[in-house]
């Protein structure tokens, strides 16, 4: 049992920061990776049943405009993380939304192993296949659609921007590989 415990202390020092010229690279890329998508979401679709702007896509942007080098952060994560998980999570609400807290366990580990399974790890897609289950009834009646709708439209317009601004500075590449 104190092996347990052991491996709670860590092993290794905190990594090194980060100076002002990445601080502000990360910054302009989620600003204009979010804007896009925001006012979409604002200007044509916040009156209607449809949803343009999730909260998994704030993560995304941590990585994709924060942490360009991170396997995590790559398009194939990016894309296919949030495409599967959209899938198991608007499946998962489909099949086990008269137990919410069923639904959204399933949705979330299934996700999870998922990606594993395809080398498309995301974190963010944890929250997509989330907002899925515990979206409000304007995600619930997208079914299906939510994968293309917001999901797929909303990551390739920020996939987009990022290979814009993360290729402009002499110091970035993104990505670090496709498939």
């Amino acid at each position: 049992m104190s092996g347990f415990f052991q491996k709670m202390k860590g092993g290794s020092q905190s990594p090194p920061g980060v100076g002002f010229s990445e601080i502000a690279w990360s910054w302009l890329g989620a600003f204009l990776g979010i804007i896009p998508v925001a006012l979409l979401h604002y200007h044509f679709f916040s009156d209607g049943d449809l949803v343009f702007l999730i909260g998994s896509f704030g993560a995304s942007a941590v990585l994709i405009y924060g942490a360009v080098r991170s396997p995590l952060a790559q398009p194939r994560n990016l894309v296919g993380g949030h495409l599967i998980s959209a899938v198991i999570g608007v499946a998962a609400w489909q099949m086990l939304g008269s137990a919410p807290w069923l639904a959204a366990a399933f949705a979330v580990a299934t996700a999870i192993a998922a990606m594993h399974a395809t080398k498309t790890l995301h974190p963010p897609g944890g929250a997509t296949a989330l907002i899925a289950v515990i979206g409000s009834e304007k995600i619930h009646s997208l079914g299906f659609l939510y994968v293309f709708f917001p999901v797929l439209t909303g990551v390739i317009i920020m996939l987009i921007v990022a290979l814009v601004v993360n290729n402009i500075a002499e110091s970035r590449k993104y990505p670090e590989f496709w498939w």
